[in-house]
């Protein structure tokens, strides 16, 4: 298998590498010259590689080799195509602890989130890999004598995947597996600040024999890269998970030429205590909500709307709780929460807790940059609560992305419900409490993708669809079967199985 590193010197200074694009099957050194280090958040020391920032001419040769080789792809049997991504699976379960501290070392999230990342992509390629041998389609009764009806599944073409930073593993494969199963080519364009992780997962489908031209990976900025995959008059579909303000205008570009679009976008996701739940339950859902992979979540808690009664003894368990919490490195086993990702996303972090004191909410706990000792080099923020917030502040309102949690204090059931549903987003919530009336109440009204009962709002699992209303998504719902109601087209096929003229009218 071809490195995708520069080869080391022979000098004893080993050389930081530069990562290349992988592209109809070759590891490919940019023309651009231009690149972008990759930096440990955790310890802004470490250089970990050079990103390239690739050309707009390099996507199109990317494009043009994935239509290339679409039509032969297309023609392997799916079942085949699932065999090769069950290998592809093997793979990488052989590979997780490589992969999870690559991941660890550039994102920042802790080791055993990462592996628990991974698993999850391991699971999902499992899932999506025993589809090859259900794409189905159905048998329909015609009104006409003689006539056979029945549906088939077939792929677009080539689909762009856009993939964040945050789950460099999982997003990227749960995108990239089912467009490979139903036949489509992909051109993958994964963040710049998170490289390696996307090298790995080429790296993983080159050894596992998928043909050159399939699956090609091109790393560069969105407004070069990212606009010629949208754009380009060969690509067939776009699926993008990321910021509602590039998705938006994503989608209305790639609408404009009328083809298949899918974002996840953002989410400022309620969880709801009533005063009947285990506030010790619900703190372990909030904490894990709030505070997992540093808030850098879209499926992150990060309003705690809570029934008045209870609203004191759960902010005192909940104090209790962040307090023995430990930040530092990732890699480090004793390590709760990392850093944010870099040092953008961690002055985002603490100008929106100015802004929550501003508007007189009420800092509990944290609400600092950590810049002692171990932390001097890295990107670290403090576990912050706030107490006191009302529901129309912005920390109440606008995602946030980092370890910032609020709690908002409700009346009753009805209340709580109401501010939960009062935001533009529409990804998960969660509800503490045993009242199976409420619990049943709360599902149905809740004004999300996904609903949690007793259990954090983050999550999933490879078998259910994933996706958000309102202001978080845009078409159809990933994972699960209803992924490929994205990456496939179904045909009706009319058979007149007599080949003889009728008399019966067809309207």
């Amino acid at each position: 298998m071809q490195t995708t590193l520069k080869e080391k010197p022979t000098q004893q200074k080993t050389e930081i590498p530069t990562l290349k694009n992988f592209i109809n099957g070759n590891w490919i050194s940019s023309s651009s010259g231009k690149t972008t280090p990759n930096i440990n958040p955790a310890n802004t020391n470490e250089i970990l590689c050079y990103t390239p920032l690739s050309t707009r001419e390099e996507t199109k040769e990317a494009i043009a080799y994935a239509k290339e080789s679409f039509h032969k792809w297309k023609s392997t049997p799916a079942p085949v195509r699932g065999k090769m991504m069950f290998q592809a699976m093997r793979l990488l379960q052989e590979r997780v602890e490589d992969v999870a501290i690559a991941l660890t070392k550039e994102e920042g999230k802790i080791l055993r989130e990462s592996r628990g990342e991974i698993q999850r992509a391991i699971n999902i390629m499992e899932f999506t890999a025993g589809e090859g041998r259900r794409m189905n389609g159905k048998t329909i009764p015609s009104e006409l004598p003689n006539t056979f009806i029945y549906t088939i599944r077939q792929p677009l073409g080539v689909m762009g995947l856009i993939t964040p930073w945050n789950f460099p593993n999982a997003i990227p494969l749960w995108k990239i597996a089912p467009a490979l199963v139903a036949g489509n080519t992909v051109v993958f364009k994964p963040a710049t600040i998170t490289p390696l992780s996307a090298v790995k997962i080429a790296e993983i489908f080159e050894e596992a024999g998928f043909p050159p031209g399939v699956l090609n990976l091109v790393f560069g900025n969105g407004s070069v890269v990212g606009d010629e995959i949208v754009n380009n008059k060969d690509v067939h579909g776009i699926s993008f998970t990321g910021s509602n303000d590039v998705g938006n205008a994503l989608n209305e570009q790639a609408s404009r030429r009328g083809i298949r679009v899918q974002c996840e976008m953002g989410g400022k996701n309620p969880l709801v205590i009533l005063a009947d739940a285990d506030l010790n339950l619900a703190v372990e859902g909030a904490i894990l909500g709030g505070f997992g992979s540093t808030g850098q979540r879209c499926t992150a808690a990060s309003r705690l709307i809570i029934e008045e009664s209870v609203a004191a003894q759960f902010t005192e368990l909940m104090l209790q709780r962040i307090e023995t919490m430990k930040v530092g490195d990732g890699i480090n086993s004793a390590t709760d929460m990392g850093p944010s990702v870099d040092e953008g996303q961690m002055n985002t972090v603490l100008s929106y807790i100015d802004i929550g004191k501003q508007d007189g909410a009420r800092l509990l706990k944290g609400g600092k940059r950590l810049t002692n000792d171990s932390f001097a080099n890295g990107f670290f923020v403090e576990p912050t609560l706030f107490d006191n917030v009302t529901p129309n502040m912005r920390i109440a309102q606008e995602e946030i992305f980092g370890p910032v949690v609020s709690i908002i204090r409700a009346k009753n059931f009805d209340d709580a419900v109401e501010i939960a549903n009062g935001v533009k987003f529409g990804l998960s919530a969660s509800l503490y409490s045993h009242d199976i009336a409420k619990i049943m109440r709360f599902s149905e009204m809740s004004e999300v993708g996904k609903v949690h009962i007793n259990s954090a709002t983050i999550g999933g699992e490879a078998q259910a669809p994933f996706g958000g209303s309102k202001s978080t998504g845009i078409g159809p719902r990933e994972q699960g079967n209803e992924v490929f109601d994205f990456y496939t087209e179904i045909k009706t096929v009319y058979i007149d199985f007599t080949g003889k003229k009728r008399e019966t009218n067809i309207y």
